[in-house]
């Protein structure tokens, strides 16, 4: 099995730049399923209903979540229709929505996996490692391939995660901090891991963000506005292949995927 997953989707220039890369990303490793992270989509805050969509019309299997995964209120209701949007699965019971789904494509099942880290992270959430075991006794019924995308800030817990879990899950790519990390390996149980796979969007900025108002906050310390960076647009993510026998996989390579200005229009 064959999978490309991207890093966080910031704002309209990630969506953009999703929409341009997508083809050749397909072309190029031609995986069974592509999967990305969009809690950043709706401007960096979260992601709606009609941008779900966009992403989903882009091949993009599944769509994952992270500590913005509440900041659109629209999106509350939309997790009941859409099972391809996944929330963390460490936030508490009754939460909207589902932290992990089996998708189906090309005769092959993959389960995706959302979780939150908790170091220096806002949401006060369940440990993700004493709650993945329950979830995964659940996808395994339905596959042996399943890819983890864990939202943390310090490299420190996601190295730990993705060592807790080696052997149990297919691959473990981190998300949230938007820069992508050079330790692609696989893991002595089979896993494939990455500490953050960056982020999708214009990388001339400071993690997405327009690099001129937010030197001028560190150099004044005053309130600046934010906003969504789209120059130098380019798809951060990771490849994976997956042996559907065993679950392990079997090659990891990182993705930076520079697309044209105009392309990611």
């Amino acid at each position: 099995m064959r999978v490309v997953f991207l890093g966080d989707v910031v704002g309209e220039p990630g969506r953009e730049t999703v929409k341009a890369a997508a083809p050749l990303l397909l072309e190029k490793f031609a995986p069974d399923f592509l999967v990305v992270n969009g809690e950043n989509a709706a401007g960096g805050h979260g992601i709606t209903p009609r941008l779900v969509y966009e992403l989903l019309r882009c091949k993009v299997d599944v769509i994952t979540l992270g500590d913005h995964a509440w900041d659109q209120r629209e999106i509350l209701p939309f997790f009941a229709q859409e099972p391809r949007l996944v929330r963390p699965f460490n936030f508490p019971a009754g939460c909207p929505g589902a932290g992990w789904v089996t998708v189906s494509g090309n005769g092959k099942k993959l389960g995706v996996i959302s979780a939150l880290g908790r170091t220096f992270m806002p949401a006060p959430v369940d440990n993700p490692v004493l709650g993945l075991p329950a979830v995964l006794e659940q996808a395994r019924r339905e596959t042996k391939c399943i890819l983890v995308d864990f939202h943390a800030e310090t490299t420190s817990e996601k190295i730990a995660f993705g060592l807790a879990v080696d052997g149990q899950v297919s691959a473990v790519f981190g998300t949230h901090t938007h820069v992508q990390t050079a330790d692609e390996k696989i893991l002595p149980g089979g896993t494939a891991y990455l500490t953050d796979a960056g982020f999708c969007g214009g990388h001339d900025s400071v993690i997405g963000r327009d690099k001129g108002p937010i030197l001028e906050r560190y150099r004044t310390l005053l309130p600046v506005k934010m906003t969504v960076s789209a120059a130098q647009p380019q798809a951060d993510g990771v490849f994976v292949e997956i042996d559907e026998e065993t679950g392990k996989a079997l090659r990891v390579e990182r993705i930076q995927q520079k697309v044209s200005a105009d392309d990611a229009d």
